[in-house]
């Protein structure tokens, strides 16, 4: 399959493995990227030098592409950027920050650039700082979102409309048939991450997942916008967020009951109580955990099936 996702990153199909914190090691990244799709190793969970590890082993286990994702408001950043030019990686993910603050150096570089925006404004900037593609993030992804709940199905064909780019759709898509929706609303591609948390190669606790597992409709919610929107399971941390606001606790007080490693603590040590576990609202169609390269597949299967579904008016009057 070929489009300008493909041809962009050099790979075989237009899904991209989210880097996403405590979940996307290089063994999710390396099977994702053998299997056709982009990888990427998310740096926000990572000491330097453990990402220099990461990418070191990546690059033994595959010779496909793959990349790394930066979340830019996490610390040491400048040593994150060195090592990944130092390491010869070609693809950065950048978020959760100004775009103009490395494009242009990682550019120079010989880098292919992709920022992940939540709105049209974002994209605009994204574009004009010279990043090569965007992520669009809708409101159901999990994890850091955008404050503004602008959902998948009205952000794709919004940012599709202003901007000349290619264009990666990401939050809610967890199947070919979303896949396929995404890509008719004016996506070049996918950018899919609470499915492969529920992989075996994801590096998540085995308890976190099973949590994955059991999620329903209405069980993840997007809180804690004072500091960095993110979507959460509901559990007990959640339940003292829940208590902070009705205690009309400020944004110190917030950040106070966050602390330092709930991210860590859930969805890699397994705390399910205590922890914070980051998940999207396509959890509660996800009930098995697979092996990476069979999500790849299954998804592309669904995806050249639907599509021949409709070419033959199956869907239509």
């Amino acid at each position: 399959m070929q489009n300008r996702i493909t041809e962009l990153f050099n790979i075989q199909y237009p899904i991209v493995q989210a880097g996403m914190v405590w979940a996307s090691g290089w063994r999710l990244a390396s099977t994702v990227s053998n299997a056709g799709g982009l990888g990427l190793i998310g740096s926000g969970s990572m000491y330097p030098e453990v990402l220099r590890e990461h990418i070191q082993k990546c690059k033994q286990a595959t010779e496909k592409p793959f990349g790394v994702n930066v979340p830019m408001l996490y610390p040491d950043i400048d040593r994150i950027i060195n090592i990944i030019v130092e390491t010869g990686v070609k693809i950065v993910f950048m978020s959760a920050g100004n775009p103009k603050t490395w494009t242009s150096y990682l550019k120079k570089k010989g880098i292919t650039v992709v920022h992940v925006v939540s709105s049209v404004k974002f994209a605009l900037k994204a574009q004009e700082a010279g990043v090569d593609a965007i992520v669009a993030e809708g409101f159901e992804a999990g994890g850091h979102n955008g404050r503004d709940e602008t959902t998948t199905l009205v952000l794709i064909p919004a940012i599709r409309e202003k901007i000349q780019i290619p264009v990666l759709a990401a939050g809610g898509i967890a199947s070919g048939r979303a896949m396929l929706a995404a890509m008719i609303l004016g996506a070049d591609g996918v950018q899919v991450g609470s499915r492969f948390v529920a992989s075996l190669e994801a590096s998540s606790h085995e308890l976190f997942k099973q949590e994955v597992l059991k999620a329903q409709e209405g069980d993840t919610i997007l809180t804690l916008k004072e500091l960095a929107p993110v979507r959460l399971l509901k559990n007990k941390f959640y339940k003292d967020i829940q208590k902070a606001y009705a205690d009309d606790s400020n944004a110190e007080q917030l950040k106070a009951l966050l602390g330092r490693g709930r991210a860590k603590k859930g969805m890699f040590e397994g705390d399910l109580e205590e922890g914070e576990l980051e998940i999207g609202q396509v959890s509660a169609l996800i009930n098995v955990i697979k092996p990476a390269a069979t999500i790849v597949e299954e998804m592309m299967n669904e995806f050249f099936q639907t599509k021949n579904e409709i070419r033959t008016a199956r869907y239509l009057p």
